[in-house]
């Protein structure tokens, strides 16, 4: 097996092979380190590289495996983590010029628990400037590129973790997502990005403790491996308030399920969105193979009714909470749409919050009704496939006008807002050869059933198994 075949097994699979002494942690380590200086130069996935503590690491995780001692759920893979993610004594700059050279004392919370399941940290990934927008660029490091088309964009904020993992620089991965940025790089990258309901990973630090539309989250090629990692990064700690306490051992359950007579709501577009056809198509194309697999498909969707005005109302709260700051000092090092953002924060007013969580309130109670019945929701991910890197946001989708720089990203945002567990899972390709993923959604705190759907239709496709030219 060459390097390159290396990388590109599963994080499960390069679990199986570590524990029984068939590769080690350096070699598996050296083989990404390769991997990763002959493709990320062209595609700027990773920004901070850490190749020479990466194999310290390394040869440390195969002493311990030599000695006989207990080993955490990912011992000896490498990771490379979102640079939104404080890492001790690794710089991370959250895409922003103030932050260019900031080396942080702590670690977060999420890597802080990659570490102890076992993991190598190889590096940071590319997010745009404070992780704002689902198009990876930023005046630090410049433009991430999409891997199946070097002129389009992979997306964001995850957007270098998509596309270290579909070019097998990375075999597993960290990322947030508020408005969609673990589900549409992944969408457009043609990895698994997974929300997880708010808590089931807790967040530290925080300036909101118990905000829960933002969550941190797994990526990884398949299923399986987003599940492996899940093993290591769910489960309570005190420092979130909104932490779930559920054990992260469910995760370890298999994934194979029965869904024949399983209720499943389908729709093109939530009943109002504009989406690209070639979107529709691909999404189309998939539906049979969610009938194959015995799901009852219902053409129905929830009333999403006031779930912009929620989004961005509390977006908008969001921001100014954090970067009230750096508004008034830094003012003019930040990109005009962050700004944007905490103006809209400064406007609001109590009456306007607490309509906001008024209607938040009954629209997950309208959607919850509403799955009693349907026990999972399809939609599409992204309402456009990837687009040209030029591009900083989409200004128009069939001819409707974009109102902001978030307006195509309704499609994964709407979800947001319900506080339900939604994965991006790979379900084919334009004509043209851009990814396009399916959007599945479960149940209140069914995070382990939405794995279990998603795992059925990637096992039915394998599309996964599609690699991108640049990384064969």
């Amino acid at each position: 097996m060459n390097f390159t075949d290396l990388c590109f097994l599963s994080a499960t699979e390069l679990q199986h092979l570590i524990r029984d002494h068939e590769v080690s942690a350096r070699e598996l380590t050296e083989a990404h380190l390769t991997q990763i200086d002959r493709v990320n130069p062209r595609l700027n996935a990773i920004v901070t590289l850490l190749a020479d503590q990466a194999l310290e690491q390394a040869s440390a995780a195969d002493e311990v495996l030599l000695r006989g001692h207990q080993l955490g759920p990912l011992h000896g893979l490498p990771v490379a983590h979102k640079d939104m993610a404080e890492t001790k004594g690794i710089r991370t700059t959250f895409g922003s010029p103030i932050f260019r050279d900031h080396v942080p004392d702590r670690d977060a919370l999420i890597v802080e628990r990659f570490k102890a399941a076992g993991t190598i940290t190889i590096g940071k990934t590319n997010t745009p400037e404070f992780g704002a927008g689902s198009q990876t660029y930023n005046e630090v490091f410049g433009e991430t590129l999409n891997p199946y088309d070097l002129a389009k964009t992979c997306g964001g904020s995850s957007g270098g973790a998509a596309v270290a993992l579909a070019c097998g620089m990375i075999p597993i991965a960290d990322g947030g997502d508020f408005g969609g940025s673990l589900r549409n790089p992944a969408s457009f990258c043609n990895v698994v990005g997974f929300r997880p309901s708010p808590g089931r990973v807790p967040s530290w630090p925080t300036e909101a403790a118990w905000f829960p539309l933002q969550v941190q989250g797994p990526m990884a090629r398949t299923v399986e491996d987003v599940a492996l990692i899940l093993t290591a990064i769910a489960g309570p700690d005190r420092r979130s308030p909104i932490a779930i306490t559920e054990p992260a051992d469910i995760f370890t359950r298999p994934l194979e399920r029965d869904f024949r007579g399983v209720q499943v709501a389908w729709s093109r577009d939530f009943g109002q969105l504009p989406v690209d056809p070639l979107v529709t198509d691909v999404l189309e194309a998939g539906r049979p193979t969610f009938e194959s697999l015995g799901c009852e498909i219902i053409d129905e969707t929830p009333d999403f009714s006031d779930a912009d005005e929620i989004f961005k109302t509390w977006r908008a709260w969001q921001f100014e909470l954090n970067f009230r700051d750096l508004f008034e000092s830094r003012r003019e090092a930040i990109k005009e749409t962050i700004i944007w953002n905490i103006q809209e924060g400064k406007k609001l007013t109590g009456p306007q919050l607490a309509r906001a969580e008024l209607k938040r309130t009954q629209l997950y109670h309208r959607v919850r009704q509403f799955m009693e019945r349907c026990e999972f929701m399809i939609f599409p991910v992204s309402q456009v496939p990837p687009f040209s890197v030029q591009d900083r946001y989409v200004a128009e989708i069939n001819g409707e006008k974009m109102q902001t720089y978030i307006d195509w990203m309704k499609s994964c945002y709407f979800i947001s807002v319900t506080g339900l567990p939604a994965i991006s899972v790979p379900c084919g390709f334009t004509p043209d050869g851009r990814p396009v993923g399916v959007q599945i959604v479960g149940r209140h705190h069914d995070d382990f059933g939405v794995l279990q759907l998603a795992f059925a239709f990637q096992q039915a496709t394998e599309f996964w198994k599609e690699r991108p030219s640049i990384a064969r």
